[in-house]
Formats: structure tokens, C-alpha cells, sequence
């Protein structure tokens, strides 16, 4: 039986423009969503070749490297939100801009493997975070980009932004 707590959010928990990545994130539970999903990018993922990683697949703008290093730029964004409002700090939390944090990255010249371990281990970390917080801290109440958010709407904003690229990514790689 899934976790009251961590059920899915109702649409006034966060903005509408999250609500693409909250409906992706298709789970009763998102812990399990998240860890099922961990195993998902590193089975995808693991035994890819380095200049493989390179590759740009028309329409695609980046490389796989470069979208693997985009989820893990959200996925450090989303989750600092989620701590914020599940440590009940009121202070309102800004937008952020992903195409800028892209072109102030390099992340074709990282290896494929130190991006895949950079992910597995945020979100090993996410994984930890959330399985500790008390009941209460998944439901309060945020400020972010103007709008009321709780931590349990931005648990699965990450889960759902990481599905978005990561059914683009078995597209890419016809897996």
C-alpha cells in the first residue's frame, strides 16, 4: 500500500508548467517511481560508448551526454526545492533558466561514465532525502516561480522530467 504522503500531488501543489512532468511521473508511490527509474537510465544508459554519447540525432539539438547532464542540472534544482519547502523555509524560490545553465556547461568534454555516476548518485541521494522526510514535510507549502508548491509535487517534477528525456533517449537509441 503506497504511502499517503507520496501519492500524487493535486494541481494547486504546483505550477502549471510542472504539470506536463508531474503527470509523466505514472506511480502510487514516488520512491518507488524514483528508484525504479534510477535502474531504468543505468540499464539504458551503462553500456553506452563513449562516442556514442556524441552523437546528435536529428531533430535533436544535443548530445545524449549533454541531455544526461541537463537531468542531472534539473534533477539538482528540482531537489533543492523539494528540501527548501520540506524544511518549511518560506522564502520564495526563483525560476531558473536550463538553455543558460546549458551553454555555461561543457558536458561533452566529461566522461560518459563520470556523468552517468554524477546521476546515479544524485539520485541515490534524492532517494535518501525523501525516504527520511516526515509526513508532514511532503505536504507543506512553498513559493516557487510565484506560484504555491509543496516537496511532494517537486518529488515528482524530477521523476517526471527525467521520464520525458529518458523516453526520448529509448527513442534515440531504438532500445
Amino acid at each position: 500500500m503506497p504511502n499517503p504522503f507520496t501519492t500524487r500531488p493535486d494541481v494547486t501543489e504546483y505550477a502549471p508548467a510542472f504539470g506536463k512532468y508531474v503527470q509523466l511521473a505514472l506511480a502510487d508511490d514516488i520512491q518507488v517511481f524514483l528508484a525504479d527509474q534510477l535502474a531504468e537510465m543505468m540499464g539504458l544508459l551503462s553500456s553506452l560508448a563513449e562516442r556514442e554519447s556524441l552523437v546528435l540525432h536529428a531533430p535533436y539539438t544535443w548530445s545524449i551526454k549533454q541531455v544526461v547532464g541537463h537531468i542531472i542540472d534539473c534533477e539538482r534544482v528540482f531537489g533543492y526545492r523539494a528540501l527548501w519547502i520540506a524544511r518549511n523555509d518560506k522564502t520564495p524560490l526563483p525560476s531558473f533558466d536550463e538553455n543558460a545553465f546549458m551553454q555555461a556547461a561543457a558536458f561533452n568534454r566529461w566522461p560518459f561514465e563520470e556523468l552517468l555516476a554524477e546521476f546515479e548518485h544524485l539520485r541515490q541521494s534524492h532517494l535518501l532525502m525523501f525516504r527520511h522526510l516526515e509526513p508532514e514535510a511532503w505536504q507543506r507549502r512553498g513559493v516557487v516561480n510565484d506560484h504555491p508548491a509543496t516537496a511532494r509535487a517537486f518529488a515528482y517534477v524530477i521523476g517526471g522530467h527525467a521520464k520525458h528525456h529518458l523516453d526520448i533517449l529509448h527513442r534515440r537509441l531504438r532500445r
